[in-house]
């Protein structure tokens, strides 16, 4: 087991930028894979973005693709989601998750989850 704290979130204006930092502690961080997702209240749970555990290979989810850019620094146990050219869509909670599998899009494939952090774009 891994447990995963989230910090960057924050309320920002339409076209900014934030960057969202996932520390882990626990268990050899190089052996998950890292995702990110995103889920609104009332909606269901999105994916965002994943890593691989070398970090040589990532996936993104075609609302994001081009914008956000998912990275990890496995010296430091963290994961970073840089989010450029926000829009008030990208308005969620913002959660990391850990698995020891392959980098995936699914959710039910991750172990392990963050508390969230908070996203609020502005128009």
């Amino acid at each position: 087991q891994v447990q995963l704290v989230e910090s960057g979130g924050d309320l920002v204006q339409a076209g900014g930028s934030l960057r969202l930092s996932c520390a882990a502690s626990g268990r050899t961080f190089s052996n998950y894979a890292m995702g990110w997702f995103r889920r609104a209240p009332g909606k269901e749970r999105e994916f965002v973005a994943a890593i691989s555990q070398s970090g040589d290979d990532t996936t993104y989810a075609d609302s994001v693709k081009g914008r956000f850019t998912i990275s990890r620094d496995n010296a430091k146990k963290t994961v970073y989601l840089q989010m450029n050219s926000l829009n008030p869509e990208d308005t969620d909670v913002y959660y990391c998750a850990a698995t020891l599998h392959l980098s995936t899009t699914q959710a039910i494939r991750y172990n392990d989850w963050g508390q969230g952090t908070q996203i609020t774009v502005s128009s």
